[in-house]
């Protein structure tokens, strides 16, 4: 029986064991939805602008 791994999210910190895998960061089920329902004029959105950035930053590191 296969054990399910936990990742720690990019946006939320929480760990958790679904989502998917951007180049080497992880972001949960959750905060996927969240993000493709927010819309541009939310309050949120340059939350996950920046939180996704980071994403390329650290590859480019």
């Amino acid at each position: 029986m296969e054990e399910s791994v936990r990742q720690c999210c990019i946006i939320c910190g929480q760990e958790k064991e679904f989502g998917i895998t951007i180049i080497s960061e992880f972001i949960c089920e959750s905060c996927e939805a969240e993000m493709v329902r927010t819309d541009v004029k939310d309050e949120k959105y340059p939350f996950f602008i920046h939180q996704l950035k980071r994403i390329w930053v650290q590859k480019n590191a």
